[in-house]
């Protein structure tokens, strides 16, 4: 049932209802509060712009699930949108870290994505690479390198 919440929770969330879905997830954490629903429900709140409160709901699924790189990851894209890269690299760099995570190509790019801002280009181009190597089809890498091309960056 819990699991089926968040779900749907997601669902809502892809489709632009955030409201419905911020009470599926709480509805789902009342059952049973996963690092998952935390996630998603953090995930959804950054949609709206509440990046306080999304960075206080990835922090609760990483209390529950150290392992689980999406909070992590989460966490630092949320401080990124606030102008805040330095703070969000040590985030990033634990979601490399973590046990558990899908996607790991996404720290690497969001990392990238800092270096990049930072013009800190050889280690943008880096970043970007690797995320690159994990997942080949991962367009925003793909596009962070064609912006490194796009300045004139040239590897050493």
């Amino acid at each position: 049932m819990a699991e089926e919440l968040y779900n749907t929770g997601y669902l809502l969330t892809m489709l632009g209802r955030y409201h419905e879905a911020i009470q599926l997830y709480e509805k789902s954490i009342a059952i049973i509060p996963t690092a998952e629903a935390y996630t998603f429900l953090g995930w959804t709140l950054s949609h709206m712009g509440d990046y306080k409160r999304a960075i206080e709901e990835a922090e609760k699924a990483i209390q529950i699930d150290p392992e689980f790189g999406n909070p992590y990851n989460d966490i630092g894209v949320y401080l990124i949108e606030q102008g805040k890269e330095d703070e969000a690299i040590p985030y990033l760099e634990k979601a490399m870290r973590t046990k558990r995570y899908c996607c790991y190509q996404f720290p690497h790019f969001n990392l990238g994505r800092i270096y990049l801002k930072k013009k800190m280009y050889e280690k943008a181009r880096q970043e970007f690479e690797k995320s690159l190597e994990i997942d080949p089809n991962y367009l925003p890498a793909h596009e962070g390198m064609e912006i490194l091309k796009a300045l004139g960056f040239k590897e050493t």
